[in-house]
């Protein structure tokens, strides 16, 4: 007569075998077997604090550490078998562990639980995934810097509302994203702190009897600090929410450059030229040039998105400790990572064959009365109110555009009409260089401020 007992090595209390369509149910081997090399990481730091603790012999240790690597190296190699009957990643090494050393490999996962090993390997993984994502966006930020320093003094239209506002250079709106990104470096150097801190020891939700050293695996595993308390530590994944925000916020920023480029490629525009190599053609009409990188990159950003959103609603409604529900909580951490670290890299790499079209970028500035906060700012150097002076302002453009000219088309007497203090040094101050250079602000388009961002820049990233 067949067995049915389970067969499961958590089975000891089950009188029936699991059944196969709640095995394909639960399995999670199919995503999280991408943790292996942390989970045999953690799991050699464990048994060799469990062998200091003499939970171990120093051979049984060695037995573990050996039969770990030689499953490690089968995995790399494609032979390792994986069975979705053994759930997840740490059922399939313990098996095949104690499969291959015998009973010292049983002895693997005392004074730890599945529930303090997951958030092992994923705060391992993340920690990985951290440091990463800061190489990745200084590869970007490198991107932009060597974009200002080559454009260095080119002008172009800034906007607000979508519509032409003022005068910057292009040097400028580049360093723009250089500081954008560098937040997101900032807050993802941030993040892993909290993800550097050790789980293992929590055990199940309560921590364990026997004696282990926690602080020693912390040690071995490069962590800064143990976790404070068991219950919290079992059930946590704040840190995987907090890593996650930190990539939808790489995401929008790529998705907010993408669509700068989508517009800046259009022919409205044709502010830059995307290389060949990033763009596709239409299977209709020959003479297309699509955008397609940037645009998918904008478009992913709804994943990323959709990830942050399935974490958060996955942990609001969950009661201390440890819920099966966290099983859900790889996949979308997963394909955040694999969404910004491929848009990251691929963006780097279009922008280091941007080419900006200088010419037609100026010939944009000399339109729409880019300058007429020049010219309200000249008044008001010129003692006039500034309330006074937009009102004038707003009355010489009105001028103009009934007139069909630009600002700078005014002769002097005609500018004198809407306020006598003006004198021949406005043809100066309404030119675009003479707009640039005047904003000298802190953070402002003036070149000299920008050669200096520019500078720190170079210096920040290793660029000589």
């Amino acid at each position: 007569m067949e067995n049915r007992k389970s067969q499961k090595l958590w089975g000891g209390r089950f009188e029936e075998a699991t059944a196969t369509s709640v095995e394909a149910f639960t399995e999670s081997i199919s995503y999280d077997k991408r943790l292996y090399r942390y989970d045999i990481e953690g799991s050699k730091a464990h048994a060799t604090m469990l062998a200091a603790n003499k939970l171990l012999s120093q051979d049984e240790l060695a037995s573990i550490v050996d039969g770990l690597s030689a499953i490690e190296t089968k995995i790399e190699e494609g032979t390792f078998s994986f069975k979705s009957e053994l759930e997840d990643i740490h059922m399939n090494i313990e098996k095949a562990l104690i499969d291959a050393i015998g009973p010292a490999g049983a002895k693997l996962h005392s004074a730890r639980s599945r529930n303090d090993q997951i958030a092992l390997d994923l705060r391992l993984y993340l920690r990985d995934q951290c440091d990463g994502f800061t190489a990745l966006l200084d590869d970007v930020r490198r991107a932009f810097v060597v974009l200002a320093r080559k454009y260095m003094g080119q002008v172009m239209p800034g906007y607000t509302h979508l519509q032409r506002a003022q005068p910057v250079l292009i040097a400028h709106h580049m360093m723009a994203y250089y500081e954008m990104f560098g937040r997101d470096k900032e807050r993802i150097a941030d993040c892993r702190k909290r993800i550097n801190i050790l789980p293992l020891g929590a055990a199940a939700m309560a921590g364990t009897g026997l004696p282990i050293d926690r602080e020693m695996v912390a040690e071995l595993l490069d962590f800064d600090a143990v976790t404070a308390n068991s219950m919290d530590t079992s059930g946590d994944r704040d840190f995987a929410i907090e890593f996650v925000s930190c990539c939808t916020m790489i995401q929008l920023h790529l998705s907010r450059l993408s669509e700068e480029l989508v517009l800046w490629s259009s022919q409205e525009f044709s502010f830059v030229q995307i290389a060949d190599k990033f763009c596709t053609g239409s299977s209709i009409m020959p003479q297309k040039k699509n955008p397609d990188i940037p645009e998918l990159i904008r478009g992913k950003s709804g994943r990323v998105v959709g990830s942050l959103m399935s974490l958060i609603t996955l942990m609001k409604g969950l009661p201390l400790t440890y819920n099966r529900d966290l099983q859900e909580d790889k996949e979308p951490v997963f394909d955040a990572v694999d969404t910004v670290s491929a848009s990251l890299a691929i963006m780097a790499e279009m922008l280091g064959n941007l080419q900006f079209n200088t010419e037609r970028m100026e010939d944009a500035t000399k339109t729409g009365f880019i300058t007429a906060t020049d010219l309200a700012d000249y008044l008001v150097l010129h003692n006039v109110p500034f309330r006074d002076a937009h009102g004038i302002v707003g009355r010489a453009v009105a001028s103009c555009i009934e007139k069909g000219c630009e600002l700078t088309d005014l002769s002097l007497e005609e500018m004198r009409e809407f306020s006598p203090v003006i004198d021949r040094d406005i043809f100066e101050v309404l030119s675009v260089k003479g707009s640039v250079n005047s904003r000298k602000s802190t953070g402002g388009t003036a070149s000299a401020r920008v050669e200096e961002a520019v500078r720190t820049a170079e210096k920040q990233m290793g660029m000589g």
